[in-house]
């Protein structure tokens, strides 16, 4: 369902400014997180006044209370809610029909677990008919979502990577992840790393670049043998990559 929000936000008198910074930031990278998860599709300031107006999805009503009770602002908003129904003249309604007649639902993206793992100095292998061929073992690191988290096993787990003549990076990562409850989890992601000529060269000189400066994207499977997250092995998932200089962070996704 969708949903219009209303929000005014009413500061606390004596608040400090570093305390008010603080929390929009906070509140920006949570919005930024709902519209990656797609429970915000847009958001509208209302010029000349104070309140701010969202586009908001949700399952149902009960979940929409519980995505606006998690952002950062929300003991000092008014807000209002309006329930957003179906209209016959929506241009969105007139979309090509799918194969039953009605429009295909759209896929959302559901945040699974963000890992940030260390990297051991690339195994350079040189040349091969697929490009430039490297081994980069990932050493270490934590992994944390709604539902799980745990570490990444050593040893397990590396890029087996192709860098092609433009500077492209075309990744096989597979890695292995123990929940805290001691389930295991083998992953395994194709990705794409690609951007322009500068960018790239300062990534391949190992200095830390805004992931917003290039893309780096993967398809991503998931297997395990726990009965409680076999979920994971139905899934299909989607990774978000930024690299550090001694370091990567992948986030994972699941498309609903």
């Amino acid at each position: 369902m969708e949903y219009l929000v209303q929000f005014r936000v009413d500061v606390p008198a004596g608040t400090s400014d570093a305390e008010i910074e603080r929390r929009r930031d906070a509140e920006a990278a949570a919005a930024a997180d709902l519209a990656a998860q797609g429970h915000i599709a847009r958001i509208w300031a209302v010029p000349g006044t104070s309140p701010i107006m969202g586009l908001y999805r949700a399952d149902d009503r009960p979940q929409l209370d519980a995505l606006l009770r998690g952002l950062p602002l929300y003991d000092w908003m008014r807000i209002t809610v309006t329930p957003l129904g179906p209209h016959p003249n929506d241009p969105a309604r007139a979309a090509a029909p799918g194969p039953a007649g009605g429009r295909l639902p759209g896929p959302r993206l559901t945040l699974v677990y963000r890992l940030e793992a260390a990297l051991d100095a690339p195994l350079d292998l040189g040349e091969v008919a697929a490009g430039h061929r490297r081994i980069v073992a990932l050493t270490g690191g934590t992994f944390a979502g709604p539902d799980i988290r745990g570490i990444l096993l050593p040893g397990a787990s590396a890029d087996w990577q192709i860098a092609l003549a433009d500077g492209t990076a075309l990744g096989d990562i597979r890695y292995t992840l123990r929940t805290d409850a001691g389930d295991l989890l083998y992953v395994r992601s194709r990705s794409v790393r690609h951007g322009s000529a500068e960018v790239l060269a300062r990534l391949g000189r190992g200095e830390d670049v805004d992931p917003s400066e290039y893309v780096f994207r993967a398809a991503t499977e998931i297997e395990t043998a726990a009965r409680g997250l076999d979920w994971l092995n139905k899934g299909v998932f989607v990774t978000v990559g930024g690299r550090r200089s001694a370091e990567v962070v992948y986030e994972t996704y699941l498309a609903g």
